[in-house]
């Protein structure tokens, strides 16, 4: 775990302003639709933060972040990946080629977006919901 979570100002200093207003977004959207517990953490080799979405032991998703650089990730298991594949149509070309590029482990296929703006949100917002039905209004 992160001592603390960092500021606004020392995400916007790492991330830089156009990619930290990206950040904001996602985590506004996500929040809009998921009430959600949320964890600070270290980002391990590759990441300076991970912020990761839980309810109930559950990970609905993780946000990353390092210098100039935003990640984006979702865990599909074995039941997920059959609805992704049954809606693959419904996705953009990008979300696909992503889905199919990841990596599958024992434990489910690790999706990681690197997203540079919102144009993506939507396909987001619809791989979440196949995890887990949104909880708000």
């Amino acid at each position: 775990m992160v001592e603390k979570a960092p500021t606004q100002e020392m995400m916007l200093e790492l991330l830089g302003q156009s990619l930290f207003e990206v950040w904001e977004e996602l985590c506004s959207t996500i929040e809009k639709k998921y009430d959600m517990d949320k964890f600070w953490n270290t980002g391990g080799k590759k990441w300076t933060y991970e912020y990761k979405y839980r309810r109930g032991g559950k990970t609905l998703c993780c946000l990353y972040a390092k210098r100039k650089c935003i990640g984006f990730m979702i865990i599909f298991g074995k039941d997920e990946r059959a609805k992704f594949e049954n809606m693959r149509d419904t996705f953009s070309d990008s979300i696909c080629r992503q889905y199919d590029e990841a990596k599958t482990y024992h434990d489910g296929k690790w999706i990681m977006f690197e997203p540079t703006n919102t144009a993506e949100f939507n396909d987001y917002m619809n791989l979440l919901a196949i995890k887990r039905k949104p909880n708000q209004k």
